[in-house]
Formats: structure tokens, sequence, C-alpha cells
């Protein structure tokens, strides 16, 4: 009788074990503020970013730089990485709800590409031309908004080890990628006359060889711009690391 008991309060012991185990595997284990606040934020990026593609398609009126209409605005890299941001922040959500973990490498991507439409708006072109309203319409969600906070929820979110800094090379690809389908545009088509022009940003305005530069100088501030984001990322969430 006692040898039957104890079979069976070790039998529990090894079943307990095993739910315990099961538990500390899931990504979702537990919810501490800053999930609830990575939750939360990128929530917001998907609402901002439902937000700005709505003005962008339905506002029709001229008057802010850097905009078309309709699907048009899609040759932009702001609008598409900014797309690629709240489609990113949808897709984190939905592997957060069935206790996945979306690689952190597509979170890089997507705040390394709008800080760089960031970066270049706030520091080259808006006080360059303050003419063309670059904080208007939907360039008031995807200048200013939506990469200030992709940017916060990537550096306040938690990861469980440092991110790798080969990832911040990979993370400059999208700007690469662009920019090469740019230049194939121009070649196959012509740069064309504006306003119907193929060199919307004017890269080509002193010929190819600066144009090339330009595009190698986007490239190379979509890296630094990874690299930022990651050293902040990684300062956050030093406490982490050092108790692993």
């Amino acid at each position: 009788m006692n040898e039957t008991k104890e079979k069976f309060i070790e039998q529990q012991h090894e079943l307990q074990k095993e739910i315990n185990l099961n538990t500390d595997n899931t990504p979702m284990k537990k919810l501490n503020i800053r999930d609830i606040i990575s939750i939360m934020l990128n929530i917001v990026i998907v609402v901002f970013t439902v937000i700005g593609t709505y003005v962008m398609m339905t506002n029709l009126k001229r008057g802010t730089g850097l905009t078309s209409s309709g699907l048009r605005n899609l040759k932009y890299f702001t609008v598409l990485s900014n797309e690629f941001c709240g489609i990113i922040a949808f897709i984190w959500l939905i592997f957060r709800f069935i206790h996945k973990k979306l690689p952190v490498i597509l979170k890089l991507m997507a705040a390394a590409s709008v800080a760089l439409t960031f970066i270049i708006v706030a520091a080259l072109l808006a006080p360059m031309y303050p003419e063309l309203n670059l904080y208007q319409g939907s360039n008031f969600w995807f200048h200013l908004i939506i990469p200030l906070t992709a940017m916060a929820e990537f550096i306040t979110m938690r990861v469980e080890e440092p991110i790798p800094f080969r990832y911040t090379f990979i993370a400059a690809t999208p700007s690469l990628v662009y920019g090469f389908g740019y230049l194939i545009n121009i070649l196959i088509n012509g740069i064309g006359k504006w306003p119907n022009t193929n060199d919307w940003y004017g890269f080509l305005n002193w010929g190819y060889p600066i144009g090339f530069v330009l595009f190698a100088i986007n490239v190379l501030m979509n890296w630094v711009m990874a690299c930022i984001v990651r050293f902040f990322n990684k300062k956050v969430n030093q406490k982490i690391f050092k108790s692993l």
C-alpha cells in the first residue's frame, strides 16, 4: 500500500516537472511591464499605419511634398518602409497571441527603415525645402509619428539575448533593394520629365556617378540607423543579459 502511494506521489512530481518545463519554454510565460508596453506600441503602430494609409489613399490634393495619388505612392521608400513596419508589427502581435516568437531581425529591419526616413526628412529635406510641407497629410504619419513610435518600440523591446551585430548589415538591405529597383526602372524606362519623372527623388540630377554615390550613402545611413537602435536596445536590456 505504501509502495503504491509513493509511486503515485513520484508520478505526480514527474508530471509537475514536465508541466513546469513546458511552461518555461513558452515565449509568453509571463508578462512584465515592458512586454505590455511592447504590445501596446505594436498595436499603436498598426493603428497609425492604417490611419496614414487611409489619409494617403483618400487625400488626392496636392500641396504636400513627395506624395502622389492612390497606389502611385507605393513608389516611395517612405511609404514602403512604413507599410512594412506596420505589417511586421501586425505579424508580431499575431505571433505573440499564438505564443510564438517573430525573428528579431524583422523588427530591426522595420525600425531601421523608418528611422532612415525620419532622419533624412528631419535633418535634410524639411530644412532645405520647407515649402514642401513634409509633415502634412499622410507625411505627418509616415515621416514623423510612425518612425518615432517604431524606434521607441524597438529600443524598449525585451530580448533574451543580445542582437548579433551582423544583423545590422541585413537590416540595411531594404534601402539596397529599393535602390537597385529605382535604378533598374530608370534604365528600362528612362528618367522622364517632371512631373512624370522616374527619378522622383532627383538623385540623378547631377548624373549617374553622383546618383550611385547618393544611393550608397542612403544604404550606409540605413546601416547606421540599424546600429543606433540596436545599441540602445542593448543598453535597455543590459540588466537582463547580466542575469543570464
